[in-house]
């Protein structure tokens, strides 16, 4: 990410330095159990629960719990189900019967479920479950059933992403695990409509079918599916997540950062798409079959993202940064949920670095690199190819230059964090969850709708050398309407994007296919820099470590000014602020059929 050029100009240096297992094993377990013991211990009754845990609100959706499984993987791997000088597991059972109480469902169900689970499967001897009277178990009952978000008739989830459908799967398949569910049938329909999209032959999942959303959801999803079938005994339904598994996990190395950061588009990113490499790392330790390289250079990635993770825990506030000055978050992520974020990592953590220790001891590994030799990537990779609107990544690494470059749909059309723009450039930042013409440009024509050749492509042409990619759009998102949808509007759109040693190029050709008139022309360049300087019409962009040069070649009649950000929903990115932004913007214009109009715009990262 581009916070990290100057660590990752200096990734070979700190390869060189070695990572003690053990040592590693014994750092992680204590500041895990030191901070699980101080939250659990700053809960002073559930009889309500506080609103509060070390000033960050706990009222939000999934709050207790994430917790409650956090508390109880430290109480099951940690060694004492006393934490804090309290029983963890009559705790455990209250969380659980708040989040009941308060129409919890979906991931407030699956991590209660997990939490129920580290205390054994079987419930007659499970302290959670014996703590409670018949009345209580009953409405934990309702906890383990995915009714809550998932119709059984439908076989869909209820008004939302289809990744949900990998979470009620695994809610069914502990249930049926540990008894509290006795119908066989409805865990096998619940894992293989999860499994569907794999089962059908397709390598990545759609997250909103059938309208082409892929993100990072696509490898979560896929091994929330191996989870579930593999709780369940489905082995021929792991057998075909094989390939989908195997193809994922390849492009999530591709895509890493050297500081451990994964998928660098779309919604949850940030703290979360580094402790997605915990995870997945994890993941590949236990099931080596899948891993694009060796246990060594994982554990070394590992080990990157959990320097970032501590470095980004506020050891006087007792909480991530989520929510610190420059950081945005996609509008669910919200103050209500700030303990919430803190919760739901400890979890991760727990689980994750507990897998990796087991491996590396399995694996006789006791020492490891410190940071990771990634080789240099260019390729393109389809997530979706065929006649109709096609979709897939661009993935460029080359030392200290990386980004990837999706063409997908997002959330909302327009919405910055799915445009087909370079994440992970060095400099350049989207604002997240923005109707923002970020490096793509928006055209408001002479009725007032708003269009950017987005959410997907007509035709995607990767060069044969895969340092280019062109697309084609005579079909284009328009603000404002359902996601996934296309218009045509009477223009043709043909972007290239070229990659020339450092200097990265795209060049837009727009062709009137019948006579249109355009209201206006916007597009933005928005960066993490501290400081710009112009130079005609090319602009000096430095941050700590690093310069990117933006030169802009632009139609006719437009007009450059440097906007500065402030402390609005546009200065905010994953990482940290934007403070600058370019606009280039032209007005009022006709263009009439056979006409075309172009702009071009290069990024080139200079030596520092």
């Amino acid at each position: 990410m581009p916070q990290f050029a100057a660590a990752r100009a200096s990734a070979q240096t700190r390869a060189k330095t070695r990572v003690s297992t053990a040592a590693f094993s014994q750092e992680t377990r204590a500041f895990l159990s030191k901070e699980v013991a101080a939250h659990f211990g700053n809960i002073k009754t559930l009889q309500p629960p506080p609103d509060r845990v070390f000033n960050a609100l706990t009222v939000g959706e999934y709050s207790w719990g994430s917790f409650a499984r956090a508390l109880a993987a430290q109480a099951d791997l940690g060694g004492s189900r006393t934490i804090a000088g309290k029983d963890t597991a009559r705790a455990i059972a209250e969380m659980g019967l708040h989040e009941s109480r308060a129409g919890g469902k979906a991931f407030s169900q699956l991590y209660s479920t997990l939490a129920l689970r580290h205390y054994g499967t079987d419930l007659s001897k499970n302290a959670v479950w014996q703590s409670m009277n018949d009345a209580e178990r009953k409405e934990w009952m309702s906890l383990l059933d995915p009714a809550r978000f998932y119709d059984k008739e439908k076989r869909e989830v209820i008004n939302l992403p289809e990744n949900y459908l990998g979470v009620a799967a695994r809610i069914a398949a502990m249930s049926w695990q540990m008894g509290a569910s006795k119908d066989r049938a409805l865990v096998d329909s619940v894992v293989e409509r999860a499994a569907k999209q794999f089962l059908d032959g397709a390598i990545f999942a759609d997250d909103n079918t059938p309208t082409g959303r892929y993100d990072r959801y696509s490898n979560e999803y896929v091994r929330f599916c191996w989870d579930a079938a593999d709780v369940a005994g489905r082995e021929d339904i792991k057998a075909k997540l094989k390939p989908s598994m195997k193809h994922q996990m390849k492009l999530w190395w591709d895509l890493v950062s050297p500081e451990g950061y994964g998928y660098n588009w779309g919604r949850s990113q940030g703290l979360v798409s580094y402790l997605d490499t915990l995870e997945i790392v994890a993941f590949l330790g236990e099931n080596p079959e899948f891993r694009p390289a060796p246990m060594t250079e994982l554990a070394a990635l590992y080990n990157q993202a959990w320097r970032w993770i501590r470095a980004d825990y506020n050891d006087e506030t007792h909480m991530f940064r989520v929510f610190d000055y420059g950081r945005g978050n996609y509008a669910y992520i919200n103050p209500k949920r700030e303990w919430q974020q803190t919760g739901t990592g400890f979890g991760k953590m727990i689980l994750a670095n507990h897998s990796l220790i087991q491996t590396l001891e399995r694996e006789k590994i006791t020492e490891f690199p410190s940071a990771p030799t990634l080789g240099d990537v260019a390729r393109f990779d389809f997530f979706l190819k065929g006649k109709g609107r096609q979709y897939g990544v661009w993935i460029v690494r080359r030392g200290d230059l990386q980004f990837a470059l999706p063409i997908t749909v997002g959330t909302k059309p327009g919405v910055a964090d799915y445009l087909p723009t370079p994440y992970g450039l060095t400099g350049f930042s989207a604002p997240v969850e923005q109707i923002y013409p970020s490096l793509t440009p928006f055209w408001t024509l002479a009725d007032g709708a708003v269009y950017s050749a987005s959410d997907g492509a007509d035709e995607i042409r990767p060069g044969s050398d895969a340092l280019s990619v062109a697309t084609v759009n005579s079909k284009w998102a328009k603000i404002g309407s359902p996601t996934g949808t296309s218009f045509a509007n009477g223009l043709r759109s043909e972007v290239e994007w070229r990659l020339d040693g450092r200097k990265l190029t795209r060049r837009e050709v727009v062709t009137a296919e019948q006579d249109v008139s355009v209201r206006s022309w916007k597009v933005a360049i928005p960066s993490t820099a501290t400081s710009v300087e112009q130079r005609s019409d090319s602009f000096d962009l430095s941050g700590s470590g690093w310069m990117l040069r933006a030169g802009i070649k632009s139609m006719p009649e437009t007009k450059l000014r440097i906007v500065a950000a402030g402390n609005g929903p546009l200065s905010k990115g994953v990482l940290g602020a934007i403070p600058i932004h370019i606009i280039v913007e032209r007005g009022a214009f006709i263009l009439k059929k056979g006409e075309s109009v172009s702009w071009e715009l290069t990024m080139e990262l200079l030596d520092q």
